[in-house]
């Protein structure tokens, strides 16, 4: 079956850097878009930043744009998103999700979801 698998989430001081990666399997991975999207407490799931499967293009919030970057390893079945000058704002759940072949910002348009990573900024 599909499974996607984040890591890389963790407690970091506001300014710094993390990288999360979310390995896939059971899929046919350069078919895929691939989506990272965050949930912080209290809040809907919102879409951070977006690959799409034929490589062309890149999508980002407004809120994350200059300070995140997506990128995707197709021989290792892999997206990462490198979050770099961190706030405490950007403290949630962060959660990959796969869509085939068609991007979309709306998060009820992806076919798979990993469980999530958490990340932790401080003040």
């Amino acid at each position: 079956q599909v499974q996607l698998v984040e890591s890389g989430g963790g407690l970091v001081q506001a300014g710094g850097s993390l990288r999360l990666s979310c390995a896939a399997s059971g899929l046919t991975f350069s078919s895929y878009d691939m989506g990272w999207f965050r949930q912080a407490p209290g809040k809907e799931r919102e879409f951070v930043a977006g690959y799409t499967w034929n490589g062309a293009s890149t999508y980002y919030a407004d809120s994350v744009k200059g300070r995140f970057t997506i990128s995707r390893d197709n021989s290792k079945n892999t997206v990462y998103l490198q979050m770099n000058s961190l706030k405490p704002e950007d403290t949630a759940v962060y959660y990959c999700a796969a869509k085939y072949r068609s991007f979309a910002r709306n998060r009820n348009e992806y076919d798979y979801w990993g469980q999530g990573t958490q990340v932790t900024v401080s003040s």
